[in-house]
């Protein structure tokens, strides 16, 4: 297997997935007469990030992962979104931009050295350990826990609504 055939389809998998999610989330406050910022800011703990900034995340993870693995620019995002249609389009915009890699790109990453932000520096490591130890693990974090909360305030989503399988 390529290392593109290990991180493009994986990530697009699950974005595919969450946008699924923000569909349910959406239809839910919709017949519970909830209003939508109420589920957004859900958090499942104070000090955590808000169901928004946690579908943002996943987006930024799954883009500039691959464009770190490749060496390619990494795009920079605002992290605007306020509403599901604006998530939803940020989730559209990240699956348009890991559409354009080419398994080319990917040839020899996972030995390529890749630097990334750790809070004020910079760390770098080979490819295969930033895909493994950062980027995917990183990634799904995000999206399980925009998962968990959904789940937690009673939209109906499972297992197969995680893996895009429902």
């Amino acid at each position: 297997m390529s290392f593109y055939d290990a991180t493009v389809p994986a990530f697009l998998q699950i974005l595919g997935s969450l946008t699924g999610l923000l569909t349910k989330a959406e239809a839910h406050c919709k017949a519970k007469n909830i209003q939508p910022e109420i589920l957004l800011s859900a958090r499942l703990y104070p000090d955590m990030l808000p169901l928004s900034r946690q579908i943002q995340l996943a987006c930024d993870f799954a883009g500039k992962s691959c464009a770190r693995l490749t060496h390619s620019e990494v795009p920079v995002t605002a992290d605007t979104e306020k509403t599901f249609d604006e998530l939803k389009q940020r989730l559209a915009k990240t699956i348009d931009y890991l559409k354009t890699f080419k398994p080319a790109q990917f040839e020899g990453a996972d030995a390529r050295d890749v630097t990334f932000p750790v809070g004020p520096t910079n760390m770098t490591l080979k490819g295969q350990q930033f895909a493994s130890a950062v980027a995917f693990p990183n990634f799904y974090f995000h999206a399980a826990i925009a998962h968990g909360l959904l789940r937690h305030n009673g939209v109906e989503v499972g297992k197969r609504d995680f893996l895009g399988l429902s």
